[in-house]
């Protein structure tokens, strides 16, 4: 059963697998899998401002419930605050009701460790199991609601902590793009308590605008406030806030590429970065690989998706690594993403180099790259298609050693993902174009 994709369980709130039957057996399922001999486990839980996640928090509390699990609520947080405060607060798991990106229609369920990281595969694959098996003992029953806990002090105190006492940020201008969704109730707080003269939009979360025109993924108001202000800088986050991407004073965009230039170059000046490594996945601009290395960098590529990133930096004990789509991780305190983490990173960045975010991101030197997703019906191999594989083909024949090109699907969404790098942006974008309507027929 493929009930986890490759960033948790996601879907339409309401229909399988997140339906109110699925998400009581999720919950007893994750009880039966993280269970303790001697005690039952414990799980904290927190989701963005979605209105289902509410009503989908009930549920797995209730299967959670009905295999002798407690469960505590920190209500609308980020879901780095959750990885991070699992381990800190000894819970047997935190687990995040969230669908990112997506829109509001949609929700997901994401586990973490008692460690603070990502559920193995070997793990979902347990609880997926168990869930198709479909043999526990959940009762038919009205859910209620769940005890909430205050944690938000917990999570704010360890982002102070991020910054050294000597780092000020009194009067920087910036303009904060929360996506109305989960970091609209820690951002504020942060970024006040700092000393920055900040303006906020996306900030009005009502349960159906999380990511509508705002947040990582539409930057243009974003861009166009900070243009219009005079601000030196904008912040987008996700809807649940673990990942960031910028916006310079000129509104350009700032992705995870320059982010992890910088501050692997920050780093590796004050001798933080382990091994002189950052690990990005394959979707990384080969543009960033060559920065790096002029700075006796290596870059070490991984699948997309951050629990890939997470593994690769795990495995070496590496201390940066990320995604262009804004996922970075610092691993000396967090083994998943942080937006807030980014945020604040970049911002220590500009006081300490004493240089704007858009001379620092000018050191980045892109290839010319196309992305492009392709709403699909279907997920099938693409070499199973005849038609699809020859265009492939023949664009991997045009690009020769000049240029890359890869194709996925999405793992949390019904969409193609083709992208392309080369020497000329109308040439591969024709490219790219050619694929997409050739998928589109059969897909």
């Amino acid at each position: 059963m493929s009930l986890f994709g490759t960033d948790g369980i996601r879907g339409v709130a309401g229909k399988p697998p997140l339906d109110s039957e699925t998400i009581r057996r999720i919950g007893a399922a994750l009880v039966q899998v993280l269970g303790l001999k001697n005690e039952p486990p414990c799980f904290l839980v927190g989701r963005d401002t979605r209105k289902s996640g509410v009503w989908i928090e009930r549920e797995l509390a209730y299967g959670a419930r009905s295999q002798g699990a407690k469960v505590a609520s920190a209500g609308i947080i980020p879901t780095p605050a959750i990885a991070y405060l699992t381990p800190q607060m000894s819970y047997t798991a935190g687990i995040v009701i969230s669908a990112s990106h997506n829109s509001f229609e949609d929700n997901g369920i994401k586990v973490f460790s008692g460690e603070g990281e990502k559920f193995t595969k070997v793990l979902e694959q347990r609880v997926a199991d168990i869930v198709e098996k479909n043999n526990l003992n959940v009762l038919v029953g009205e859910s209620t609601s769940v005890e909430a806990i205050e944690v938000r002090s917990k999570y704010l105190e360890h982002l102070y902590g991020l910054l050294e006492k000597d780092i000020h940020m009194d009067g920087m201008r910036v303009v904060i793009d929360c996506a109305n969704g989960a970091t609209t109730t820690i951002a504020p707080e942060v970024f006040k308590k700092l000393g920055l003269d900040a303006t906020y939009i996306g900030c009005q979360p009502d349960g159906s605008n999380i990511n509508l025109r705002c947040g990582s993924t539409a930057t243009e108001l974003l861009a166009h406030t900070v243009v219009e202000g005079h601000y030196q800088l904008g912040i987008a986050y996700d809807g649940d806030g673990d990942r960031a991407i910028f916006v310079d004073s000129q509104g350009h965009v700032v992705n995870g590429d320059a982010v992890m230039l910088i501050c692997a170059k920050l780093m590796k000046k004050e001798g933080r970065l382990k091994d002189n490594m950052v690990v990005a996945t394959v979707m990384s601009n080969v543009g960033l690989e060559l920065a790096l290395n002029e700075e006796g960098i290596e870059l070490i590529r991984c699948p997309v998706g951050d629990k890939h990133v997470m593994e690769e930096m795990m495995r070496r004990n590496l201390s940066l690594g990320g995604e262009q789509s804004g996922h970075v991780i610092f691993s000396d305190y967090l083994f998943t993403g942080d937006g807030l983490a980014t945020s604040l990173n970049i911002l220590r960045a500009i006081v300490t180099t004493g240089r704007e975010l858009v001379d620092l991101a000018s050191e980045l030197n892109l290839r010319p790259q196309v992305l492009l997703n392709i709403p699909v019906e279907r997920k099938v191999q693409l070499h199973e298609i005849s038609e699809v594989s020859a265009v492939i083909k023949d664009v991997e024949s045009k690009l020769g050693r000049n240029g890359r090109l890869l194709i996925r699907y999405s793992g949390t969404e019904p969409l193609l993902r083709i992208m392309l790098e080369g020497s000329d942006q109308q040439e591969i974008q024709r490219w790219g174009e050619e694929i997409a309507a050739v998928a589109q027929r059969y897909l």
